[in-house]
């Protein structure tokens, strides 16, 4: 026996032809699913606009700000020399400079200053201090300096470099392609040394340990 129960046409149960006809073209109560998609795709451009505002606005805040990315203010060498006080930046030893992302070192620590001028291509000779970037070449990881042998050490897969950025040549100092990058430099009248940290230069390939240009560590062994 069948549940299907007829009802009759005169009953208000019953759905006629012009019942139907008026159901179909009856606003949809709620979201059709047409309206749906449509909402879906809008939210979701939208989600993606704000992730590429958002993005655009950490990327630009840095140089609006003075941080990494547009120029830094680091300061004299005394004042880099006081932040410092535990270590021998006077001998020639790196200092880290957290907001700049680099490490400031005399050129020649016989002459305990910055000296005036601009040096865009990062050498640092002119003026006295070369700022290094903190990214190892190799795969990104900060070098550390070494109090023993005066050295950039890598943790990450060994590479080392000078007091100055200058990678040793060999398998056994690393892999690193290239010496630490440089940032763009002035110093004021005032012996104020500012980065630009917009402008990177390249470091030069690897020197061979005796050979001219690389410093010699102060120790055979270092900290890795």
């Amino acid at each position: 026996m069948s549940n299907y129960q007829v009802e009759p046409a005169d009953k208000p149960q019953a759905l006629t032809s012009q019942a139907l006809k008026a159901l179909r073209h009856e606003q949809v109560q709620g979201l059709s699913r047409r309206q749906l998609l449509r909402t879906s795709i809008g939210a979701a451009f939208g989600l993606w606009l704000l992730e590429i505002t958002a993005g655009t606005i950490s990327f630009i805040w840095p140089n609006l700000t003075g941080g990494f990315g547009g120029k830094v203010e680091i300061g004299t060498f005394a004042d880099v020399k006081a932040q410092n006080s535990t270590l021998p930046i006077a001998d020639g030893f790196p200092a880290y400079v957290q907001n700049a992302r680099a490490f400031i070192v005399l050129f020649d620590p016989a002459r305990q200053q910055f000296l005036p001028g601009t040096d865009t291509s990062g050498d640092g000779q002119a003026l006295n201090v070369r700022a290094l970037y903190q990214r190892c070449p190799h795969l990104g990881c900060k070098p550390n300096p070494c109090l023993r042998n005066f050295w950039l050490e890598c943790p990450c897969h060994g590479s080392r470099y000078d007091r100055l950025g200058i990678k040793a040549a060999g398998t056994q100092y690393g892999p690193a392609p290239r010496s630490m990058d440089r940032f763009s430099a002035t110093v004021d009248g005032s012996g104020v040394l500012t980065l630009d940290t917009g402008k990177i230069t390249l470091g030069p390939l690897p020197i061979a340990l005796g050979q001219p240009g690389l410093i010699p560590p102060k120790s055979p062994t270092g900290c890795i």
